[in-house]
């Protein structure tokens, strides 16, 4: 017997002597099966962590998301389409414009166009007021009920749809080519016109025909085309003959839409610039600036198909 044992007896003993109860020490209570110090470290770490609040991977992509402010009463002063004044002048024209291509956008047998929603407007020559028509095109096709509308600068030299709608530049469709964002959500402007998403150029780069010829490329439009069934996208290009890059952005495209200004553009420029577009299965054009009033237009601009442009095109 140790002596701690001797000890202990000998104190029972005394006790029992002076008529006490000797001490019968409790059982210890057995250690749960879980004593994993480890484990009973992360459980205690987390019952103590629980108030830290969580986000899904949802709620994380709405913070993430951004919104752009445009001045609805800017684009009304300067005479484009805005979803408060449905009944205006400019509205009207544009209604005439859209419907075919909303019709080609959907056609479905015999009449379905590859492609059919990617639509791209451009020009022969500078300032000839693509930018304006593909915003105004843009805003009208938002207003309808069964689409969704995405806005693409893709006049990646010379970028102004920001610009002509009160914005600053912003990240874009290069920074998603060149790799420099992950996911192309990063770069989209959500906008207060329901229904319409602005994808900015993003920041000037040296090799911008090769990256829109790229498989990048490629793999970005079928990502932005058929993630949403409803969605119509519009791409501003640059012009047709004074660059390459709309060239490029052509063969991608299912209709095309050229806009030609009254007065100014000759028939010689229009043809050559068709000319190098002549794969595209649609190509619809639209007379700007005309001051006359021709059949199917409305108060100085028209709308019209294929090589013949007249004044009065409708």
């Amino acid at each position: 017997m140790s002596l701690i044992e001797k000890a202990a007896q000998r104190l029972d003993m005394l006790k029992q002597a002076a008529g006490e109860q000797p001490t019968v020490p409790e059982p210890a209570a057995p250690a749960p099966k879980s004593a994993d110090p480890v484990r009973a470290h992360s459980v205690e770490a987390e019952s103590q962590s629980s108030f830290v609040p969580r986000r899904d991977a949802h709620a994380a992509h709405a913070v993430m998301s951004r919104t752009a402010q445009i001045d609805l009463a800017h684009l009304a002063k300067v005479g484009m389409v805005t979803p408060d004044r449905p009944r205006s002048a400019i509205a009207e024209e544009y209604r005439v414009i859209k419907r075919p291509l909303l019709r080609n956008a959907t056609a479905v047998g015999p009449a379905q166009i590859d492609d059919g929603n990617l639509i791209m407007v451009s020009s022969a020559l500078p300032s000839e007021g693509k930018t304006f028509c593909a915003i105004n095109l843009a805003i009208s096709m938002a207003m309808e009920l069964d689409y969704t509308v995405l806005l693409v600068d893709a006049d990646v030299s010379r970028p102004s749809v920001l610009n002509q709608l009160g914005l600053p530049p912003e990240r874009g469709l290069m920074d998603a080519l060149a790799g420099d964002v992950t996911d192309l959500s990063d770069v989209l402007l959500r906008t207060n016109i329901e229904k319409l998403t602005l994808l900015p150029a993003g920041m000037p780069h040296a090799r911008a025909t090769e990256l829109l010829a790229s498989e990048a490329m490629t793999q970005l439009l079928e990502q932005m085309s058929n993630r949403y069934p409803d969605r119509i996208i519009i791409f501003d290009s640059p012009p047709l003959l004074v660059t390459t890059e709309s060239r490029v952005l052509a063969t991608h495209m299912g209709q095309i839409v050229m806009v030609v200004e009254a007065e100014r553009t000759t028939h010689s420029t229009v043809r050559q610039a068709l000319a190098t577009i002549e794969n595209c299965p649609v190509k619809l054009m639209v007379l700007n600036k005309s001051r006359e009033r021709g059949p199917g237009s409305y108060y100085g601009y028209g709308y019209g198909y294929g090589e013949d442009v007249r004044p009065e095109a409708a």
